[in-house]
C-alpha cells in the first residue's frame, strides 16, 4: 500500500477509499504477512480505517475497513498497533455486541447492525483474542462475553444468520479457553451453562430426519467446546450444579444419538462430545442410560444389540464404534485420538457397573474358538486393544487400564484375555507380578465367569503366557543327560551373564512389592528357588 493510498484512506472520498480498499483484500485474500509496510504505514492505515469505522459518512466501506484489518490481524508479531481499547472497542460496536442496561429495569437490548458487517467485525475480533493476550484481557472486561450471553438468548430467532451465531461462539470459545477468568462469569454470573445447552438441545430437536445440517453441527461443536471450558470449573457439588451436569449428560447423550448428513461431521460431533464427557462427575454417568419401556418390544435390530438388563445403552454402544474407528485409523497423535474415548470409557466403566458389565460384553467376549489364536491378533475390539499392550504408543497405559477396569481388577480375568506377556507392563506398574487383586472401583463380588464349551476343553492346553491354545510339544531336555543338562544351564547363565555386563540386558525378580528389582548378577535369579527333592537329597 503505497503513501498516496494511505493519504487517500486519510482523507478521500467514501468512494475512493472504497476503491483502494476492494483492490488490497482482493489481491492480499490469501495473504497472512506484509513486510512491505512498515509498522509507521500500518499504524497510520489502522488509524484511518478504525476513524472510517466510526463515520456514519463512510458506512459504505465498513465491510472493506474490516476486512482490511481482519487481514492485518493475521500478524501475531505485529498486533502492537492493533490493538488498543479505542481500536477493540469500534470493532466490537461492530459486531452489535454492544449493550446497555435500562437502570429501571433489568431489559438488556443489544445493537443490530448490517450482517455482513458484524460478521466482518467477529472475524476481526476472533484473530485479535487469539493472537494476543492484551486483546484478550480487554475483550474479557469490557462487556464482549456480556454481549455473546444476551445475544445467545435470542438464537430461536430464524431471521439471525448462522455465520453470526457461529462466530459468536467462536469468539467466546477462545475467551473462555484463553481467559480463566472468564469461565466462572460465563457459568455462574451469566447462567451461560444453561443458555448453551438449550441451544445444543434446540439444534438437535429442530434436524429433519436426514439429521443435525453441516452448519448446525459447527455450531454445536463451538458450544461443546465452550462447555468443556466451563466444566473445568469446579465448585462443591450441591443439587444445583448436578442438576445441571445431569441435564448436559443428557444433552450429549441426544448427540451420541443423532445423525448428521455428513459423516466426516458426524465423528468430529462425536469427537467433541467425547471429550466433554470426560470432564463429566462420575455419578452423572447414569444419564447415558434409559430405561426400556413397553414401546421399545418393537424396537429394530441395531436396537436389539443395545439392549441390556432392561436398559438402552444405544449411547454406549456408540461410544465403542467411536472408539473402534479411532482405532483403525492409526495417526501419529495417536494419544490426541484415543485418548479422550479411553478415559471416559474407564471413568463411566468404574463408576456404573452396568457401563462395566455392558462394554465387557463388547469388549470381552466369552471366548470360543479365538483363543486358539493370539490375543492381538484378529479384527475385533479385544485384537485392537491387545496389539497396543506392547506398542510404543503414549497410549498403551490407557488401554491397559481400561481392559483390567473390565476384567474387574482383577489379574487372573486380565491375564485370561491379554495373555501375560501383554498384560505384564501394567501388573509390574502395578506391584502385581506374583497375582492377587489390587480393587479400587466399586465392583460387585458375584462372579461374572462364563466360560463357553469350546474354552472349557482347550483350558488346559492355554500358554499362559501368549494367552491362546498351543499343540502339546516334547520338552527338549526330556532325552538329555544330567551332564547335558547341567552344560546347557551353565551356559545359558553365562550367555546371559555377558549380555548383563555389556549392558544389552537388565535381569530382574519380583520383589516382595510384586515389582520387578533389578539384580547385580545372574545367579541372584536362583536364589529362593526349592528344588523338588531337596529334602531327599
Amino acid at each position: 500500500m503505497l503513501e498516496s493510498h494511505i493519504s487517500v484512506l486519510q482523507s478521500g472520498s467514501e468512494q475512493e477509499a472504497c476503491n483502494i480498499l476492494n483492490d488490497f483484500t482482493t489481491r492480499n485474500a490469501q495473504v497472512f504477512s506484509f513486510p512491505s509496510l512498515t509498522p509507521d504505514s500500518k499504524t497510520k492505515v489502522v488509524d484511518a480505517l478504525v476513524h472510517r469505522l466510526n463515520s456514519p459518512d463512510s458506512s459504505r466501506c465498513h465491510v472493506l475497513c474490516l476486512k482490511t484489518l481482519r487481514m492485518f490481524s493475521r500478524e501475531k508479531d505485529k498486533l502492537v498497533n492493533m490493538v488498543s481499547e479505542i481500536t477493540i472497542a469500534t470493532i466490537m460496536k461492530m459486531t452489535g455486541l454492544n449493550h446497555y442496561a435500562v437502570e429501571e429495569g433489568d431489559l438488556i437490548e443489544i445493537q443490530n447492525g448490517d450482517p455482513e458487517v458484524m460478521l466482518e467485525a467477529l472475524k476481526c475480533l476472533c484473530n485479535l483474542v487469539f493472537n494476543s493476550q492484551l486483546a484478550q484481557r480487554i475483550c474479557s472486561k469490557n462487556g464482549c462475553v456480556e454481549g455473546i450471553i444476551q445475544r445467545l438468548k435470542t438464537y430461536k430467532d430464524p431471521t439471525l444468520p448462522h455465520e453470526i451465531k457461529f462466530f459468536d461462539m467462536r469468539l467466546l470459545s477462545l475467551l473462555t479457553a484463553l481467559c480463566e477468568e472468564t469461565r466462572p462469569k460465563v457459568r455462574y454470573e451469566l447462567h451461560g451453562f444453561t443458555y448453551l445447552m438449550e441451544v445444543v438441545d434446540l439444534s438437535v430437536n429442530e434436524a429433519d430426519e436426514h439429521g443435525l445440517k453441516d452448519q448446525d453441527v459447527d455450531l454445536c461443536c463451538e458450544i461443546l467446546k465452550i462447555l468443556f471450558n466451563l466444566s473445568l470449573v469446579r465448585s462443591n457439588m450441591d443439587e444445583e450444579e448436578e442438576a445441571h451436569f445431569m441435564r448436559l449428560v443428557c444433552v450429549l447423550k441426544e448427540l451420541l444419538l443423532c445423525k448428521t448428513k455428513s459423516k466426516d461431521r458426524m465423528e468430529e460431533l462425536q469427537s467433541m462430545t467425547v471429550n466433554l464427557l470426560t470432564n463429566v462427575p462420575l455419578d452423572c454417568y447414569e444419564e447415558l442410560l434409559t430405561p426400556l419401556n413397553e414401546d421399545d418390544e418393537d424396537i429394530g435390530l441395531e436396537n436389539k444389540e443395545a439392549e441390556y438388563d432392561g436398559k438402552n445403552m444405544e449411547a454406549i454402544l456408540v461410544l465403542l464404534e467411536f472408539l473402534n474407528r479411532r482405532l483403525d485409523k492409526p495417526s501419529k497423535a495417536m494419544k490426541d485420538s484415543l485418548a479422550p474415548i479411553l478415559c471416559s470409557l474407564c471413568q463411566m466403566c468404574k463408576a456404573n457397573r452396568m457401563i462395566r458389565k455392558f462394554c465387557r460384553l463388547k469388549v470381552l467376549p466369552p471366548m470360543k474358538e479365538d483363543v486358539r489364536r493370539l490375543p492381538e491378533e484378529g479384527k475385533t475390539l479385544r485384537n485392537k486393544l491387545c496389539k497396543l499392550l506392547t506398542s510404543s504408543s503414549d497410549v498403551k497405559d490407557m488401554v491397559a487400564e481400561f481392559l483390567f477396569i473390565l476384567c474387574k481388577e482383577s489379574v487372573a480375568r486380565m491375564v485370561k484375555y491379554t495373555g501375560y506377556g501383554n498384560a505384564a507392563g501394567l501388573l509390574a506398574n502395578r506391584g502385581m507380578l506374583m497375582g492377587g487383586r489390587h480393587c479400587e472401583g466399586d465392583y460387585s463380588s458375584g462372579s461374572e465367569e462364563s466360560d463357553t464349551e469350546e474354552y472349557a476343553k482347550l483350558r488346559d492346553q492355554i500358554n499362559p503366557i501368549t494367552g491362546r491354545w498351543e499343540e502339546a510339544k516334547m520338552n527338549p531336555t526330556d532325552e538329555m543327560s544330567d551332564d547335558q543338562k547341567e552344560y546347557e544351564a551353565m551356559r545359558l547363565v553365562n550367555d546371559l551373564d555377558k549380555l548383563q555386563r555389556q549392558g544389552v540386558i537388565q535381569p530382574c525378580r519380583v520383589g516382595e512389592d510384586g515389582k520387578p528389582q533389578p539384580v547385580e548378577h545372574i545367579l541372584q535369579l536362583t536364589e529362593n528357588i526349592k528344588l523338588k527333592d531337596e529334602d531327599k537329597d
